[in-house]
């Protein structure tokens, strides 16, 4: 069985006089401590993003990966459990829906910054590019004495080197 499956299964019946607020609390710990832990990696990122250390941030690929798979196979057993959580402990349940708005915000803050870094290196690119292709260009005039638009044997590649 994958671990995608195992984590969608239900929480085992607890037994008479059991108290079932110990499930809930371990899989209520579960889930705070894998958004915790991808939380403070998604800050690391933005700090380094903001700074222009993209390179860095980018070294961080593999430990996201890893706590989203976690964060998602955490939320997958509470979303099975929800039911029983909400009898259980729907104090502990209100709690998680706070501190998944917070997480979620977070997010948000992130997302925003990489798009922002993203906009910015792709305005950087067609800059540049406009700067190689106007020197390619000849500088004529049509016989309306507008300038002639370039044909595509004077448009030049460019090529981006992702390894520098």
């Amino acid at each position: 069985m994958n671990h995608f499956n195992a984590s969608r299964r239900p929480m085992p019946a607890q037994r008479p006089g059991t108290p079932e607020s110990a499930a809930a609390r371990k899989l209520a710990e579960d889930l705070m401590d894998a958004m915790n832990a991808l939380l403070g990696l998604i800050e690391r990122e933005t700090e380094l993003v903001r700074a222009g250390k993209v390179r860095e941030a980018m070294t961080m690929e593999g430990q996201k990966q890893e706590l989203s798979r976690r964060y998602v196979g955490a939320v997958g057993q509470l979303k099975a459990n929800q039911a029983q959580l909400a009898k259980s402990a729907p104090e502990l349940l209100s709690t998680l829906h706070r501190h998944h708005d917070a997480f979620r915000a977070m997010l948000q803050v992130n997302l925003t910054v990489l798009a922002t870094a993203h906009a910015v290196s792709e305005s950087v690119v067609r800059g540049v590019n406009a700067e190689i292709q106007k020197r390619n260009v000849p500088n004529t005039y049509t016989a309306a004495g507008r300038r002639a638009a370039p044909g595509p044997r004077h448009i030049t590649p460019l090529a981006v080197s992702r390894s520098l």
